[in-house]
């Protein structure tokens, strides 16, 4: 059974920085891709960044310098630094391994809310 558990959300002021971590069980966590999306209000949910199991990484332009995506195939986990966030930031973020011509392999986790202020 496959679970994804997305931490470490929280409120921030913009300019700030948040780290969010995400612990997936239940499949091959190191040959698979894994990405970081978001959902913000009336929004449809967006692929932010990207890890291969390789560690090659891609970023949305929207995020591009200021997020960063890493991963530790020891604990299971994916994370993403994220610097210099904007109002605009706030969302919703899961993570969940993405399929190559879009959408994701699994169901989606509970998420981890993050909100940004001006």
């Amino acid at each position: 059974q496959v679970q994804l558990v997305e931490a470490g959300g929280g409120w921030v002021q913009a300019g700030g920085s948040l780290r969010l971590s995400c612990a997936a069980s239940g499949f091959f966590f190191a040959s698979n891709a894994m990405g970081w999306y978001r959902q913000a209000p009336g929004s449809q949910r967006e692929l932010v960044a990207s890890i291969s199991s390789f560690a090659s990484t891609n970023y949305a332009d929207s995020v591009k310098g200021r997020f960063t995506i890493s991963r530790d195939n020891g604990k299971n986990t994916v994370y993403l630094q994220m610097n210099s966030l904007k109002p605009e930031d706030t969302a919703v973020y899961y993570c969940n391994v993405p399929r190559p011509y879009g959408g994701a392999a699994y169901s989606w986790g509970q998420g981890t809310h993050v909100t940004v202020s001006s």
